[in-house]
Order: structure tokens, then C-alpha cells, then sequence
């Protein structure tokens, strides 16, 4: 029995895998991602799932109701391959209005299948045969894979325990005459770090430097905590001329399952990315981009939602603040580090699926974000939940 390594172990396959199947394959080392297995066995187990990052509260009603409308109001058919045009222009205005950055609704804004969609696609449109791709560890699964579907090589950078900074001079030494693009992500997942104005000044340095593209990805850009603020890439006008900047609707409006993202970059760079997404997915839900457009025009809804979620992360520290975990803060998205040393010496990947399988609670284990399964004793947790099952998790943890 042939088995393949995958972000927590091992997966066997179901059936023998033979040399020649194995040499078909073009991620030969790449299994079933973390996310999938963790929830798999929540569900297995009955588990409080706090792995996987999704909300388990509701959609705004209103976007329920908007969507319906649109569903009954003939909006079923193949919305345009850029996006609905309301969408893209609303979101040009957020983006002028919050960040004070001008984005062409027709030229410079397109509406993807999730954000993990508009990831592939800017690295199968810009990444060719023997290109560079730096990665900053660690990292989300998504970008490794579609490196290497389209014959690129991704080099690693780890960021700075405890606090997860950048060292930007680390970045610059990675640098090759092969580096085509970096990959950046504020809010980061899985640290919760947020970039400061130092991150992007070392940044515009090194692009003045260097002729490199930016993959931004910005898709918690609504989840900033403690008083600090997210700053956009593309606000900068040097840096926007060569960044392509993701972000997600689905993080935004709790409706990750909806899969809503979008690409906003400079036209010349929208041009090669809707040549890949037009053949990938063409074109995202249609009744549901008339929804988001719609519920873009409450403009409280962005503005609030750090708030919403520093109480969530708040109310969860206070719950296990007697418990033997230990939290790294983190400044945005809505996940939480904790590190276990002080009550095990287990290693990542055998704490997590100990905790699921013996204690009923679900959790990922950040060694499965650095291509080298770096171990520090630190698992993730989601505290996009409500607070009865806030509750519940903490009160496992409080045992441990």
C-alpha cells in the first residue's frame, strides 16, 4: 500500500498505487489539506470544531432576503465574466472611501469564486516554468500547490517567533534574478499578525529595488484589532502599480460557503488575470454578486466588524485564562494562537488529533503552514463561533 504524506501525517489511498500512477500525478506529495481532515474527524468524533475557519452564526438576513430577491427577479443566469458591474463599481467606492485608493470598476476590478479562486488564478496568469515565488512562512495551503501546477518554485521566508514579524532582509536575500513574485497576506493566517507602516515602507524599498509583482492577500482586511489599522498595499501608489490585491466577501458577510471574491490590480495586470479567469471559472454566482452589491451599501457593516470580532477574541481569552494554554495575541482575523507547552510535549500534528479524538475539541496545528513542518507547540483555533460554543471549547481546554 502506497501512502502519501499529507499537512497532519500520512493518507493512505483507498486503492494500491502503482510507479506509473504515482508519476501521472503533478502533486505527488500533496494529499487532502488540513482543513478538510480536521473537520472530518470533528465531525467523526463530535467535536467542537474550532479548525476550520468559518462562522457557525448567520448570514445577515438581508443578504438572505436580497439574494432571494435576485433569484426571483431573473438575476439566475451567467453574470458577466468580470462580475456584476454594480458590484465592481460599489467596491471601488469602499475602496476610495476607506483607503482612499482609485480602482477601475471596469478595467481594474474582477469578481472571482472565492478568494482561493483569485490566488490561482493570479499565479497561473503571472508564474511560468522556472520562476521564483517567495512565500512568507507561515503560510495558507493554497499558494504552494498553484506554484507548482504551473512549474514554479516556491522559496520559503519564515517570519520571526514570537511575534511573527517580517525580516525583510531575509526576504531581500531570497531574491534571485528567477523571483517573479512575493505573496503577502494582512490580516495573516494563521498568526494574526498585521502589517505596520514599517512592513510597507521595507516593502517599497525592496520593490524599488527589485522587479517583482505582489500578490496581496487582504482578505481579513475588515478583522483589525486593539486600535491598529489595516493597511492596504495598493494604497501605496508605487507599490499598487504592481500588486494584485485579493480580498473575500464570504470573510466579510460570515457566508464563506457563498464563495465571493474579487481581484482589483492595475489594468494591465487585470488583463492577463481574466485571460486565466475566464477558462477557470468565468464567472461567480449570479444572484449572489446582486446581493453583495446591495449589501455594500451599508457601509456600518465594515466598519464595525473588527469590533464584533475583538469581542469574540476577547470573550474567549477571558474563558480559558485559568486554563494551562498560553495566547500569542493576535492583532486580526478571527483566529487565535495558543500554545500548549506547559501541558504537553506532544508534537503539533499529534496534540491536535489527540485533543479531537480524546477531548472532543477540533483545532489545527500551525507546523502544517511551513513547508517544513517547523513545531513550536502552538495550534490554531476559530473564534468565529457563537459564544455557547465558545463556551464549550473553552471548558474542554480549562480540562487539559
Amino acid at each position: 500500500m502506497l501512502t502519501l504524506r499529507t499537512a497532519c501525517g500520512f493518507l493512505s489511498n483507498d486503492s494500491t498505487m502503482s510507479s506509473a500512477d504515482l508519476h501521472l500525478s503533478k502533486l505527488p506529495h500533496i494529499g487532502t489539506n488540513i482543513f478538510t481532515t480536521m473537520s472530518g474527524l470533528a465531525a467523526q468524533y463530535n467535536a467542537v470544531n474550532l479548525a476550520q475557519g468559518f462562522p457557525d452564526f448567520d448570514v445577515p438576513s438581508y443578504l438572505i432576503e436580497r439574494v432571494t430577491h435576485h433569484m426571483q427577479h431573473g438575476k439566475n443566469q451567467y453574470a458577466p465574466m468580470a462580475g456584476v458591474l454594480s458590484l465592481r463599481e460599489k467596491l471601488a467606492i469602499k475602496y476610495a472611501s476607506v483607503y482612499g485608493i482609485a480602482f477601475d470598476p471596469a478595467d481594474e476590478i474582477t469578481i472571482t469564486c472565492g478568494a482561493t479562486e483569485a490566488c490561482f488564478s493570479v499565479l497561473t496568469a503571472f508564474i511560468k516554468p522556472g520562476d521564483e515565488v517567495i512565500i512568507i512562512e507561515p503560510a495558507f495551503d493554497c499558494y504552494e500547490p498553484a506554484i507548482l501546477l504551473n512549474g514554479g518554485k516556491p522559496v520559503f521566508v519564515k517570519t520571526i517567533y514570537p511575534d511573527f514579524h517580517i525580516d525583510w532582509q531575509q526576504v531581500e536575500e531570497a531574491i534571485t534574478s528567477r523571483t517573479r513574485l512575493i505573496i503577502l497576506n494582512s490580516p495573516h493566517n494563521p498568526t494574526g499578525t498585521v502589517y505596520t507602516k514599517e512592513d510597507v515602507q521595507a516593502l517599497r524599498a525592496l520593490l524599488q529595488r527589485h522587479d517583482l509583482l505582489v500578490l496581496s492577500d487582504e482578505v481579513y482586511e475588515h478583522m483589525v484589532f486593539d486600535g491598529l489599522h489595516h493597511h492596504c498595499l495598493a494604497a501605496d501608489p508605487f507599490i499598487k502599480e504592481r500588486t494584485l490585491t485579493v480580498g473575500s466577501f464570504g470573510k466579510t458577510y460570515h457566508a464563506t460557503g457563498w464563495r465571493l471574491g474579487f481581484c482589483a490590480a492595475p489594468a494591465y495586470l487585470t488583463k492577463e488575470f481574466r485571460k486565466v479567469h475566464q477558462y477557470n471559472t468565468f464567472s461567480a454566482v449570479t444572484p449572489i454578486q446582486h446581493a453583495v452589491s446591495d449589501m455594500l451599501d451599508d457601509t456600518d457593516w465594515h466598519h464595525n466588524l473588527s469590533s464584533f470580532f475583538q469581542s469574540k477574541r476577547n470573550y474567549f481569552l477571558n474563558l480559558i485564562k485559568h486554563s494551562g494554554f498560553k495566547s500569542i495575541p493576535t492583532q486580526g482575523t478571527y483566529f487565535q494562537l495558543l500554545s500548549y507547552a506547559a501541558v504537553s510535549d506532544k508534537k503539533e500534528a499529534d496534540m491536535a488529533n489527540w485533543m479531537v479524538k480524546e477531548m472532543k475539541l477540533a483545532a489545527i496545528p500551525v507546523s502544517v503552514f511551513y513547508h517544513d513542518k517547523t513545531d513550536q507547540q502552538i495550534l490554531r483555533f476559530c473564534f468565529a463561533k457563537k459564544d455557547e460554543t465558545l463556551q464549550q471549547a473553552a471548558e474542554i481546554l480549562c480540562k487539559i
